[in-house]
Parts: structure tokens; C-alpha cells; sequence
């Protein structure tokens, strides 16, 4: 059955279905997209109207990238009826006391499970904790459908590996992990998956292991990210820059190329809460993790209790103070302001009474007033007691301290958190993390 189904998605005969087109999910439905006859689903009508148009509305992929790619864009379930073979990529956040939001994930599970049909096959990429697919997943898919897991329909994992922003590292350049529920499962998905993946697939014994294989991914970058911002605190106190320090260190061959920062976004950020909260309802409590997440959320206030306290070893008065905050999204490169860590350092700012103006060549005015309440300048409008570049944006590579300078109420303060002006700055106060 498993084989008859391989073939007729390659002969077109039977849909792939791919849920949740940001991202993760976009270049997904369009890499298969290729090779099979694909049905993209988003819940978001206008999302689905712009991509329509051959328009990615994170701006990632390019218009010329849907030509030729056999895929309709849809916000209705009821046009996933033909598909054969699901793929779930929809987000997996945490909720405002960070604990995890399953809410998305288990809204596609229920879609899916309503056209569900014998000999169907259900992949998740989402990231999520060890043992979510099958234990919170599989039961909704059966309950909803009427169908048994392994005998009616077959279900995979297959983390996704997405990094906003990167080039280098595309879906077509990187290793794919895959598991499914039972061997045959397993040699299906392996098989689907190495069409649009020729780096190569790693078979994975278990979906747990490769749900647990991901969510490490990006607990590992997180812990050590957080290694680095706590160095940053201590070099402060001890007058030395950490960008140099770290520039000494990484001439040892196995030294680990990490730097300090605002850990924002959808991954770092999050997918150590969902490995916490497993640890615990299994009895362990995790003290590293935990650790490490309370420095990195802690680095936007610390970033702007510092400029304060710059600006008043200045002789400034914060609260008569204007600062410019130059860069808002979650990380350089992207236009996505959600889960931004710079939001964090702007209202700890205003906690100080200060005036602060914000800009970003790549956001949207419009996403920031609606998802965070702050107005984002199309340029910089007046003089600034202190200017923070908070995102390596390309954009602000290139900068000078003419540039600046021509922008600061002399004497100033430049703030350079990825270190990008270090030795170019002699006529503004300067610090990095």
C-alpha cells in the first residue's frame, strides 16, 4: 500500500498536503512541489492571497522560485480532501509564562484528521518535546478520524531545520532527520524526503529520538550563547571588550564560535522551554537550561540598564535623554518582529523615562504597532544623546562614525551589541557587549 502510494505522488495521480506556510512551511510545499502535485493550507487568508501572487510575505524566497512548482495555495480544509500524504509545519511557541502552546499544532492535527483516510501518511515538522507526536498527535488523528495509527494510516517526524535569513544553509544543503512509526513508515518517508533533500537523510530509530534530536539543537545554541553574554557581564566589570577576548580564544582549534546577543525568535528562544517542561513532568528538574534562559531573557533590560547608566556617568539626565535604537527584528537579515528581544530593551528603556525613537530597514510599521504598540521611524528625526545598533543588519555594516556622529547630541553614546564598529569609533563614547 505504502509503495503504491510513493508512486502515485510521483506520478502525480495522488496531493501532498502542506500545513502552515511560513518559514518552515513555504519552502517545504515548494521543494516538493517539484516533484509532486502539492495543496498549500494556511489558516491566514492574506498570507495565502500574497503567495498566490508569488509573493513570500517573509521575503525569503523569491518570486521566480514558485514559477514551474505544481502547488496551489489555499485557506479552505476542505481542499485538502485529495491529499494522500500531510506535512505539518506549523509554529510551536510557548505562552506568556513560557510554558508550551500546543494550540497550533493539535488546530492541524484536528484539520488533518477529518479528511484523514486509510493509507494516508501524517509527517510533523513543527518542533516540539520527546513524545508529543505520539502521545498528544496520534490520539487526536485516531479519535477524530476513526482510523488506527499503524494499521489505517502512518505517521512521521521530520524536525525541521529552517534558519530564517541563511542562504548558505537551504533545505536542498542540509542533512534531513526523519522517523516514522513503524519500519515501513520509516523507508516511505525516507524515500519522500530524499527527493528535495540530496545532502543526504538520517534515519532516525524513533520519532522520540528525532524529536529529541531537535529540540537539543537549539538548547545547545541557547546554553552557550547564554556562556557568552554572562562572560560579557564579567569583562564589563573588569574593563576588557569581549569581542576581544573572544577573538584571542578562537585561535584554539576547538574553541566554540559563539558570540553574545539578544536571543530572540521562534527557535532559540523557545524550544528550551518545551525539553524544561518535558524534564519536569518526568520528575527532573534541568538547572543548566533553566540557567542559561534566564540570562539570555534577561539581556535586553541589562543592555539598557547600561545605557542609563552610561548616559548619566555622561552628566545626561535619562529621563531629558532621546535614544535611537537602530534594528527590531528577532535577528539580522529578516523582517520578523515576533518574539524580538530589542522590544524588551526599548520598554526597559522607557522605564527610565526615556525618549526613544526606533527604526529598521526590513519591519514593517504596521506589525510593530500592532504586535507590540511602538512606532517604528522610517528614518531617524533629530539628534540622539545615545544611538543603539541592536540588529547586524547588512544595512548597518557599512555605517561610519561620520554617520553617527552626524546623528549624536555631542557627547554621546554608541552601543554596538554585535561588536560591528569595534576600533572604527574615536569621537563618541562606545560600548559592546
Amino acid at each position: 500500500m505504502s509503495q503504491s502510494l510513493l508512486e502515485n505522488l510521483t506520478a502525480r495521480r495522488d496531493k501532498m498536503a502542506v500545513i502552515g506556510l511560513g518559514y518552515v512551511g513555504l519552502p517545504v510545499a515548494l521543494a516538493f512541489a517539484r516533484h509532486f502535485s502539492v495543496i498549500g493550507f494556511d489558516i491566514k487568508t492574506e498570507r495565502v492571497n500574497r503567495l498566490r501572487r508569488h509573493c513570500d510575505p517573509n521575503g525569503e524566497i523569491a518570486a521566480s522560485d514558485f514559477e514551474g512548482r505544481d502547488i496551489v495555495f489555499t485557506d479552505k480544509p476542505e481542499d485538502m480532501a485529495a491529499a494522500r500524504f500531510y506535512v505539518v509545519c506549523v509554529p510551536t511557541p510557548v505562552d506568556e509564562h513560557s510554558v508550551p502552546d500546543l494550540g497550533p499544532l493539535l488546530r492541524a492535527t484536528e484539520t488533518i484528521a477529518h479528511q484523514l483516510k486509510k493509507g494516508d501518511y501524517v509527517v510533523y515538522e513543527s518542533t516540539t518535546y520527546p513524545g508529543c507526536t505520539e502521545e498528544d498527535c496520534i490520539p487526536v488523528l485516531e479519535r477524530i478520524s476513526g482510523l488506527k495509527s499503524g494499521a489505517d494510516f502512518k505517521v512521521g517526524y521530520s524536525p525541521e531545520r529552517i534558519n530564517p535569513g541563511d542562504q548558505e544553509h537551504s533545505l536542498d544543503k542540509i542533512i534531513k532527520v526523519v522517523a516514522g512509526c513503524d519500519s515501513e513508515a520509516l523507508e516511505v518517508i525516507s524515500s519522500v524526503y530524499s527527493l528535495i533533500c540530496p545532502a543526504g537523510i538520517h534515519r532516525a530509530s524513533s520519532i522520540k529520538v528525532a524529536e529529541a534530536a531537535k529540540i537539543i539543537e537549539n538548547t545547545q545554541r541557547d546554553v552557550n550563547i547564554a556562556l557568552m553574554n554572562e562572560l560579557s557581564r564579567i569583562f564589563q566589570r573588569l574593563g576588557i571588550n569581549t569581542y576581544e577576548v573572544l577573538e584571542a580564544a578562537r585561535t584554539k582549534w576547538n574553541f566554540l564560535n559563539f558570540t553574545p546577543g539578544l536571543v530572540g525568535g521562534h527557535c532559540i528562544s523557545v524550544d528550551p522551554y518545551y525539553l524544561t517542561y518535558k524534564a519536569r513532568e518526568v520528575g527532573y528538574e534541568p538547572e543548566v537550561i533553566t540557567s542559561g534562559r534566564r540570562i539570555n531573557d534577561d539581556m535586553g533590560p541589562y543592555v539598557a540598564q547600561r545605557t542609563v547608566q552610561l548616559l548619566t556617568q555622561m552628566g545626561k539626565d535619562p529621563g531629558r535623554s532621546r535614544v535611537l535604537v537602530m534594528g527590531t527584528t528577532f535577528k539580522e537579515n529578516v523582517s520578523d518582529l515576533r518574539n524580538s528581544k530589542v522590544i524588551d530593551l526599548i520598554r526597559e528603556l522607557h522605564q527610565f523615562s526615556v525618549h526613544v525613537d526606533v527604526v529598521d530597514p526590513l519591519a514593517q510599521p504596521e506589525e510593530m504597532m500592532q504586535e507590540y504598540r511602538i512606532p517604528l521611524l522610517h528614518q531617524p528625526a533629530g539628534r540622539y544623546d545615545a544611538i543603539v545598533v541592536a540588529v547586524a543588519h547588512r544595512q548597518y555594516r557599512s555605517l561610519t562614525e561620520s554617520y553617527f556622529y552626524e546623528l549624536a547630541n555631542v557627547p554621546a553614546l554608541l552601543v554596538d551589541l554585535k561588536g560591528l564598529y569595534r576600533g572604527k569609533i574615536q569621537r563618541l563614547s562606545y560600548w559592546s557587549l
